[in-house]
């Protein structure tokens, strides 16, 4: 079958799905709708998410309506707000040649009253979430005993949110001569439980194979969780025009890198659970007008997104469910178009990975994080684009392109769009300075890139003291000499200094990159090493003590030993504490308070002088009668008199 008017529908419906542009039915549509149109049989489809499956079940549901009686006969059960307003939505369009069809959405969020008050008036079809329509089942509102048609969508979803005990007490309202259908990406035990228990020997649909998972390339690649974020707006940086959703496990993370990226100048806004349904709709209507360009989204609150042209799915987190990975990407790559999926992993997270190919039974590609000069590239082309694009009737008029000559009279053409270059790509003038966001990949040994040249071993004045770690001081070698970590060769991280081995790299460049450089309120100053080995031969020649340890017959017993006086044990009270240490960063961290102020000793605000005052006020065992144990045996008359007084004769 070619066409949806071949397909056996009322020719009003087959007219407005003509009219909004689809011809050809998809796989699950061809397959659903004549077995739905056929009123035999119950049904399960088994789809991915964007496969229409809202089509396959919503035609057959309108085809079936007795238009002259205004009572409920069929109910649609989906999980989230947003996928009940769009399944009403569409609903609605392709009915716009059936006259007199009343659909009702029914969601939380919004008022109950005025929803009683709709479904008073009469309505055919009701669209709603298990909790609402459970509510106002109790409340008495909702009449479910001309119901001939229940389609459950996106029930493994529904069973994830913990619907179940809803779920059940619905269709246990509706009337056992019905027809339901149940649609879902995948089928886990509880979808095949209500299947078994709610249904009579239903068809199975299924277009898991037939899927054209082509259209969306999946991709992941490997992070340090630190450089989660960062590789995220390297993604967005090296695809400019990007329309995206960025995936998020809890709703604390989503508004995190909302506001993040908001802050970064990125169009943003987050999605999640904890807004109202009217800051939720705020919030999709400035995405579908691209008023915002990337969405930051949970899981569920991202169910009901159904966007024309998204071009790319940001997994920031591995989902928690690997089926929960297919609905993530799907939000991409609908109505036939390509879309691309990218999911963010930490080098510890690749059990995820395995778990989420197996599930999905598909192959991802790995991708590393785009470069800060790809970054830098691809905006300055894109920028170009935007210019050959621009339309020349819109251009300024030429009196105020002569007033801008005379403004920057003394600039060259050249210069003026270097310059406004410049100020176009600031952000991704900043990444391209950034270093490499890509994590080793377990079970795949980095290639480091080998070079020749002068070797030369540097002294550094900073180290271990100033919260440093070996590769902190990499990436200050790299970031402050503008090259790669081929360049950096040896490093000997000790407390108060270290060494560091520069590869194919002159004196002057080195000297000259760190003539003004900060460590947490220290000047960095280089200074090549006199050992061209570094810390490691700084020690001296070892002394040989074999002739000493051979003759041990004049040791003596352990008893008459003695031995030998090193002096009085050193205390390390006074040892300074370096508090916290700090993060890394362009300015390689700031200490909160000066390196002259820091405590001199360890514990609390004064180390072992408050552990000892401590001690002393805790030499008392009780209020005021028994004093410290001291006293009660010394038989202080003040603090307790004599101690048979006190206790009494003892008695065997």
């Amino acid at each position: 079958m070619s066409t949806f008017s071949e397909l056996g529908l009322r020719p009003e419906l087959a007219t407005a799905v003509a009219e909004m542009g689809f011809e050809t039915p998809t796989p699950i549509q061809q397959q659903a709708i004549p077995v739905c149109l056929q009123r035999n049989s119950d049904l399960v489809g088994l789809a991915a998410t964007g496969t229409g499956k809202t089509a396959a079940f919503g035609l057959p549901v309108l085809n079936s309506l007795d238009l002259d009686n205004r009572y409920p006969q069929a109910i649609i059960l989906c999980p989230t707000r947003e996928l009940c307003v769009q399944i009403a939505g569409d609903l609605k369009n392709f009915s716009t040649r059936m006259k007199g069809v009343s659909i009702l959405p029914v969601y939380g969020g919004a008022s109950i009253s005025m929803q009683i008050k709709e479904l008073k008036r009469g309505v055919h079809v009701i669209v709603g979430t298990p909790g609402r329509v459970n509510d106002m089942i109790e409340r008495g509102a909702m009449k479910l005993g001309n119901i001939n048609t229940v389609v459950l969508d996106e029930a493994d979803e529904m069973l994830n949110m913990g619907f179940r005990e809803a779920i059940d007490t619905i269709l246990a309202e509706t009337p056992s001569e019905k027809f339901t259908w149940l649609f879902s990406a995948t089928m886990p035990d509880g979808v095949a439980r209500i299947a078994k228990n709610y249904m009579n020997d239903p068809v199975t649909v299924s277009v898991k194979g037939a899927q054209k998972t082509g259209e969306i390339a999946h991709f992941y690649t490997v992070v340090q969780a630190r450089d989660r974020y960062p590789a995220l707006r390297r993604f967005i940086d090296a695809h400019p025009g990007m329309y995206g959703i960025v995936f998020c496990r809890t709703k604390a993370e989503t508004q995190e890198v909302a506001d993040h990226l908001v802050r970064d100048g990125y169009p943003s806004d987050a999605l999640h659970g904890d807004l109202s349904q009217a800051q939720r709709d705020f919030v999709m209507k400035r995405f579908r007008n691209r008023i915002i360009t990337v969405l930051v989204a949970t899981d569920v609150a991202a169910r009901g997104i159904d966007v024309d042209d998204v071009t790319h799915v940001f997994h920031y987190q591995a989902p928690d469910e690997p089926e929960s990975y297919t609905h993530r990407s799907g939000r991409t790559g609908r109505a036939g178009k390509s879309g691309i999926s990218i999911l963010l992993l930490h080098s510890k997270e690749q059990h995820k990975l395995r778990d989420i190919e197996r599930s999905t039974k598909m192959k991802l590609n790995f991708l590393p994080v785009p470069t800060g000069e790809d970054a830098m590239k691809n905006q300055v082309l894109a920028f170009a684009k935007r210019i050959m694009d621009f339309p020349e009737e819109k251009t300024l008029d030429t009196k105020y392109l002569e007033l801008m000559e005379e403004a920057m009279e003394g600039l060259t053409p050249g210069d003026a769009l270097r310059r406004l270059v410049s100020m176009q790509m600031q952000k991704a003038i900043e990444q391209l300075a950034n270093h490499d966001l890509n994590a080793g990949v377990k079970g795949e040994k980095r290639e480091r890139k080998e070079i020749d040249g002068e070797q030369i071993m540097w002294f550094v004045s900073v180290g271990r003291i100033d919260g440093l770690e070996p590769a902190d001081l990499l990436r200050m070698f790299c970031n402050e000499l503008n090259v790669g970590r081929e360049h950096v060769g040896r490093i000997d991280l000790k407390n108060n200094f270290s060494f560091v081995q520069t590869i194919a790299l002159t004196k002057e460049m080195v000297e000259s990159a760190f003539s003004n450089v900060v460590v947490n309120g220290r000047e960095v100053r280089v200074n090549v090493s006199d050992n061209p080995g570094g810390g490691g031969r700084s020690r001296g020649p070892r002394k040989d003590f074999s002739s000493e340890r051979s003759d041990r017959g004049d040791r003596g017993s352990r008893g008459d030993r003695g031995g030998k006086s090193f002096g009085e044990k050193r205390s390390f009270g006074d040892k300074p504490s370096f508090g916290k240490k700090k993060s890394f960063g362009k300015s390689y961290g700031e200490k909160s308070r000066s390196f002259d102020d820091r405590p001199k000793t360890f514990g609390g605000k004064s180390g072992k002088a408050d552990f000892g005052s401590d001690r002393k006020k805790k030499d008392s065992f009780g209020d005021d009668k028994g004093g410290s144990w001291k006293t009660l045996l010394e038989g202080n008359e003040s603090s307790g008199g004599d101690r048979k007084k006190k206790f009494g004769k003892k008695k065997w």
